[in-house]
């Protein structure tokens, strides 16, 4: 038998969640882009579709192609087969922003069908994750310090302490000029749109249980 165990269940103690917040500025922005083309056959219409992105393949060699995804199928109206679509989806990360218009406009002037972007992220996380920690735990502290004086009591030691249900995470903070649109209009637009990177807010959130001591 632990001879602690005993001594643990007659503890007694606080449970209190804390919550932490940290902002950055986004140093990475993710571009999503689809290209079309339509054929009699499959194989004509990814024919076609090779011929539109050889021009744009030179456009991605410095930036960094997270996927390239070939779809091709048959188009159907009313049970008769009337020709085949090919696409090509491409996710694109683009770590030099200074480089971010001049690659979306390249974009849209190549006419793809689709085009949506930029969103936002940072590159490395980590050290903004650990400052939200330590800000859910102080104010996890400070509401159990604060129970702790309501009840005449002290706080003793920690007993434990985990992430609540979602842990850290993080999500762009909405702005007026915030830069996110889908389009395949001219090129000269994409000037216009003010892209600048978001503001990410950092979040973490934990529960964290003290002893009450006399």
């Amino acid at each position: 038998m632990n001879p602690c165990a005993g001594w643990l269940a007659l503890v007694a103690e606080v449970v209190t969640k804390g919550t932490g917040e940290v902002e950055r500025t986004a140093d990475r922005a993710q571009v999503d882009v689809t290209f079309e083309a339509l054929g009699a056959e499959r194989s004509e219409a990814v024919s076609t579709l090779n011929q539109r992105i050889s021009a744009v393949e030179p456009l991605l060699e410095e930036f960094e192609v997270r996927s390239r995804q070939l779809s091709a199928h048959d188009n159907w109206d009313n049970n008769q087969r009337v020709g085949s679509r090919a696409s090509q989806q491409y996710v694109i990360w683009v770590k030099n922003l200074d480089r971010l218009d001049a690659l979306l406009a390249e974009l849209v002037q190549a006419e793809p069908s689709w085009i949506n972007g930029p969103s936002w992220t940072l590159v490395d996380d980590t050290e903004a994750i650990r400052e939200a920690q330590r800000e859910a735990v102080a104010d996890a502290l400070r509401r159990a310090e604060g129970y702790a004086s309501a009840l005449g009591r002290r706080l003793g030691p920690l007993l434990r302490i985990g992430d609540t249900e979602g842990g850290a995470h993080y999500q762009p903070r909405m702005m007026s000029g915030a830069a996110s649109f889908e389009m395949a209009g001219p090129a000269g637009m994409v000037d216009q749109l003010n892209l600048k990177a978001q503001q990410i807010t950092v979040s973490a959130s934990c529960t964290a249980a003290w002893s009450l001591l006399d």
